[in-house]
Parts: C-alpha cells; structure tokens; sequence
C-alpha cells in the first residue's frame, strides 16, 4: 500500500478529510491548504498544538491596525457587542462551510476600516471584493446595527459608540491574526471562536462573553 496522495511513500495515518490513508509528509504539507481537514482531527489538533507552542510570534507592529491602541476596559465594558461580533461570525460560518479564516480576516479588516472613517467624520465603505468575505461583510453590519437598534429600544439610547466597535473589531481582527495558521483552509480561529461560544447555534440573542481578557 502507498500513500493514497503522493502514491510513494507508505501511509502512516488515515486522513478524515480524504477518507483514506496517507503519510505523515502529505499530511503536514497538504493540511488546511488543499485538505478540508475536520476540526475534530488528531492530526489536526496535533499540530495546532504544537503551533501554538513553538509557532511564529507576532510583534506588536505585525499587527493589523498596529497604530490603534486600547485599553481592555473598551472590551470590559462592552461584553454584549463582544459577543454579537463573534456570534454573527459564527453564525456566518456556520451556515457558510466554506469561509476560512482568510475570509473572515478580509471581512474584520475591510469593516474595521468603514468604522475607522466614521471616526474621521467622513464615511466612506470599501467591502471586500471576493463573494465570501464581502457576504460576511454585510452580515456583520447588519448584526451591528441590529445590536444598536435593540439596544436602543431597550435602554433608550445606544451605549456602544462606533469608536469602541471599531476597536472591538481590531481586537477580533487580531485575535484572528495571531490564532490562524496562515493555510488557506485554515479554521484555526473560527475553532478557537467556537469553543469560546459553545451554544451560539441555539442563541437568538447574544450570551455574555467567554473570552478572556487580559
């Protein structure tokens, strides 16, 4: 028996993804890039583990929006549109299969980049151009503005201010930047988002925040 990719070496472990097994080689090389690996993987998990231990650190330049800075009490006091941020993105994902992280990443920079000319007073709107991650766009949007609206309804006014949603957006724009592998299919972050929102499939309205601040 060969290795049901590469056809040469011998397979050493059975990939989920293509229902057969496959060596060790193709599986590190093809792993999130041309495989849509399950997130419930060993290899996969394997693997994640060992980035997150001895992956690339990114310096605080490497950041998206490296020259914006905010304190952890915008998120303190912000925990319910925290959460609608991240809802809405799963949300998204879950009833889109295919996004990535590389979509999602093009959706938080492109909107995040909208709420930064609010702060200008000027407003101008540049959604990404890809189907995908223009369509999550859109979605996150309207989830915002539903959250202001509901909010507003109840309280009277909204609290949230556009300058913290935009920092908010920066703070999952990061998250994701620092969690995802950089591999084209990677789900690395929207896993990591999953498993701080356990129940967000059966959520109408947005549960208090898992995430843990600094």
């Amino acid at each position: 028996m060969s290795c049901a990719i590469c056809e040469k070496r011998p397979p050493k472990r059975f990939c989920p993804a293509k229902g057969e097994r496959i060596c060790a080689i193709c599986c590190g090389t093809y792993r999130e890039v041309t495989l849509d690996c399950p997130s419930d993987c060993p290899h996969l998990i394997a693997a994640r583990r060992y980035d997150s231990e001895h992956g690339k650190r990114l310096g605080p330049r490497e950041m998206p929006f490296p020259d914006v800075e905010f304190s952890t009490e915008i998120l303190r006091r912000n925990p319910e549109a925290l959460s609608a941020i991240g809802l809405a993105v799963l949300e998204f994902a879950r009833a889109n299969p295919a996004a990535r992280d590389p979509e999602i990443i093009s959706a938080l920079s492109a909107l995040a980049e909208t709420y930064r000319t609010l702060e200008s007073g000027i407003y101008f709107e540049r959604p990404p151009d890809p189907p995908l991650p223009r369509a999550l766009y859109i979605h996150l949007a309207g989830a915002l503005q539903e959250f202001k609206k509901r909010e507003s309804q109840q309280t009277g006014f909204s609290r949230v201010k556009d300058s913290d949603i935009f920092r908010l957006l920066i703070f999952f724009l990061r998250l994701a930047t620092h969690e995802t592998n950089g591999r084209s299919r990677s789900r690395a972050f929207l896993d990591s988002l999953s498993s701080r929102f356990p129940d967000a499939a059966h959520l109408s309205q947005p549960e208090p925040s898992r995430i843990i601040l600094p």
